[in-house]
């Protein structure tokens, strides 16, 4: 019997604030731990939470830009668990009442097969849990310590529909939330700090089917790699389980990657289990309608909004588009639209941005929020190379100095002495010195070794020590080869 996949996705993501969600604590990374921590996010007796006003922001931010329906009145509910790493014994989110419901997310099938349009069932706004640190060795080995600085930490809980059918379309939806996240200035999507987090809810059920399966949990799964290769494990041993005539337990299980197999955690809980109820301490949200419209104006050009756009205005491929819109810092595109104001040549340009722009972005030579190159300036180079004022290589070496220190374009050629000769007298002396000191290869050019072409054009642009226009120089050589 054929098996076909059912995949949902839940995403906690960490809101961009530089306090908590319900204190003033700060949410920065990397402190020592229980560094940012106050009696409010340890659950001490009788302290009583208060809302971030810039966390509903956020929040609403989000769902605006996922197309969600967005609650005029929703409430705060408490999430009942234990766990050494919640210290109120309780989590405070939101239940039967979300702030946005009912949103869809646009991703590209694998393999070119169109478009498709994953659906939001809601997102809703709740405070992170503390960090159990579990010692491996030592003296302490076998015990755990808790770490609260991540506790009431801002969190938005995006939870998809089971809409996706495969382990690459789970990626891809993935890879599509976090890029609309970062441009919203919602979330940094750093999965290995923790800000970005994904549990994947996955079942199989046969081909033609109505019913899904029973459906296991994958938790906490912190790269987009293993999200991959976590969801093919997992289905691939429910189709096994349900083959041999077993049946598929509903629990939680963990990814382990360097056996690249999951593995059972506990068993799956039930909504009934947390026992949710209203949270007491707050009041339900209400939102002005004339602050979520001034939000919604505030909402800047999406990722996949500018990639379709990027094909429609500037007729780039998709290929192209989706380098400069999707997966890139936003304040890529923005200056990729900056510079085709003055710069007419979108293939060109773009080509400039995946080769030298990029190269030096990974190589760390440049930052984009340190970036000393103008939009009038990369289009000046640009226009230096198309009049054949400068080599290709002379522009590199111009870029590689605007971006690290700015200036203008022709300037640094005329001081540095990068001009092309274009002379055509010039070049008709260089070709005809270079001719006469090699007869021998011209004479082999002529009886038909036409690819001493390039030897000779070496030559010439050796003597013009690399300032012969390449193009001029390659005609002369033709003709005064031919004509002899």
């Amino acid at each position: 019997m054929e098996y076909v996949p059912v995949i949902g996705l839940e995403v906690h993501a960490q809101l961009l604030t530089r306090s908590k969600i319900f204190c003033g604590c700060s949410t920065e990374f990397g402190a020592p731990p229980n560094h940012h921590t106050c009696p409010i996010c340890l659950g001490m007796p009788g302290v009583l939470p208060v809302l971030n006003r810039r966390v509903v922001e956020l929040a609403v931010r989000t769902g605006l830009a996922l197309g969600c329906e967005i609650r005029a009145l929703s409430q705060w509910a408490r999430t009942n668990y234990f766990y050494p790493d919640l210290p109120k014994g309780y989590q405070i989110s939101q239940y039967e009442l979300p702030l946005c419901e009912h949103g869809t997310l646009p991703i590209d099938l694998p393999g070119g097969a169109g478009e498709k349009r994953v659906r939001i069932k809601r997102i809703h706004m709740e405070e992170d849990a503390g960090k159990n640190i579990h010692q491996a060795g030592g003296a302490a080995a076998g015990t755990s310590l808790v770490d609260f600085n991540r506790a009431g930490v801002p969190l938005v809980e995006i939870v998809s529909e089971p809409d996706l059918g495969s382990p690459e379309e789970a990626s891809a939806y993935l890879k599509g939330l976090r890029d609309v996240l970062v441009t919203l200035g919602v979330c940094n999507g750093n999965m290995e700090q923790g800000s970005f987090r994904c549990d994947a809810n996955v079942s199989v059920m046969p081909a033609g089917a109505t019913e899904l399966g029973t459906r296991t949990e994958l938790k906490n799964i912190n790269s987009f790699r293993f999200v991959r290769e976590a969801l093919d494990f997992e289905i691939k041993r429910q189709i096994e389980v349900l083959r041999s005539g077993g049946k598929v337990v509903q629990e939680t299980r963990l990814y382990d990657p360097d056996a690249r197999r999951t593995q059972s955690m506990r068993s799956k809980e039930e909504a009934h289990d947390y026992r949710y109820f209203p949270e007491p301490d707050l009041q339900p949200l209400r939102l002005d309608a004339g602050w979520m419209e001034e939000i919604r104006t505030g909402l800047p050009e999406l990722p996949r909004d500018r990639m379709l756009r990027f094909e429609r205005q500037y007729g780039l491929p998709r290929e192209d588009a989706q380098a400069l819109t999707c997966d890139v810092d936003p304040a890529v595109g923005v200056l990729f639209d900056e510079v085709m104001r003055r710069y007419g040549d979108a293939k060109k340009l773009a080509n400039w941005f995946r080769g030298e722009l990029f190269r030096a972005l990974k190589d760390g030579e440049a930052r984009l929020d340190e970036l000393k190159l103008t939009s009038e300036a990369f289009a000046a180079l640009l226009g230096l190379v198309d009049s054949a004022a400068i080599s290709l290589n002379a522009a590199k070496e111009v870029f590689a100095t605007l971006l690290k220190e700015g200036g203008d374009p022709a300037k640094i050629v005329e001081a540095r002495g990068l001009r092309q000769v274009s002379d055509t007298q010039e070049i008709e002396r260089v070709i005809d010195e270079v001719i006469a000191q090699h007869p021998d290869e011209a004479t082999r050019y002529r009886s038909g070794k036409k690819q001493l072409l390039g030897f000779f054009t070496g030559q010439v642009m050796k003597a013009m020590k690399g300032k012969g226009n390449p193009v001029l120089v390659n005609q002369t050589l033709q003709r005064k080869l031919g004509s002899s």
